[in-house]
């Protein structure tokens, strides 16, 4: 852990080619500790953490994500989303196939998992965002975690009948919300590195008014 922090920043990359290598418990811990720090809307912080290192139960839980897909398949993806920059669609192109690899080459799958308060998907105002805002506070600090520890992340958000079927498998509460799946483990020697898109900062940057 003596990477630093900005250096943490810059060199994480979302990574979906994993070694077999394994992931020890304290290293797990240690991730979700930092993610245990981050900042919560009502200061309990009641999110709980499912570890997954079986590839049986592993195998299980992603039974809903499609193994495969074609080519054309992902292009028809980018054509439904309208996506038309190059940089964006590389990264899809990347992405779109390994959904389900990724989660089964990890060296573990981390569940995050939030008290569910209000609904989500039908707030009644951003206020009603909270607890959801904030449990991606808690993920934005694993995966810097990760980082800073030589590991290498991806996620998923779950489609779909995901998130239901996980609560079978896991057995989590019903008052609990699921908001991604956490791939973790060692990257593979030859794991791409996609192209991030570039903008100036300062382009970005607005003082006093836009």
């Amino acid at each position: 852990m003596s990477k630093d922090f900005y250096e943490v920043v810059d060199t994480r990359r979302t990574i979906r080619d994993f070694q077999s290598e394994p992931i020890d418990d304290e290293v797990i811990e240690r991730i979700i500790s930092a993610g245990m720090k981050a900042p919560t809307n009502d200061h309990m912080r009641d999110w709980h953490f499912i570890v997954i290192k079986d590839k049986h139960i592993v195998l299980k839980l992603v039974k809903r994500i499609p193994e495969q897909i074609s080519t054309e398949e992902v292009h028809e993806i980018l054509r439904d989303w309208n996506l038309n920059d190059a940089c964006q669609q590389n990264a899809y192109i990347e992405a779109i196939p390994k959904q389900y690899q990724m989660l089964t080459q990890a060296a573990c799958v981390i569940i995050p998992l939030l008290k569910q308060k209000t609904d989500v998907l039908h707030p009644e105002n951003l206020s009603h965002l909270n607890g959801f805002a904030s449990i991606w506070c808690c993920i934005e600090n694993m995966l810097l975690a990760t980082t800073a520890e030589g590991y290498s992340s991806a996620l998923r958000i779950p489609l779909g009948e995901e998130g239901d079927w996980a609560r079978k498998v896991l057995n989590f509460p019903e008052n609990y919300l699921m908001p991604c799946f956490i791939a973790i483990g060692k990257a593979s020697t030859n794991a791409p590195f996609i192209k991030q898109k570039e903008y100036s900062i300062t382009e970005r940057i607005h003082k006093e008014v836009w």
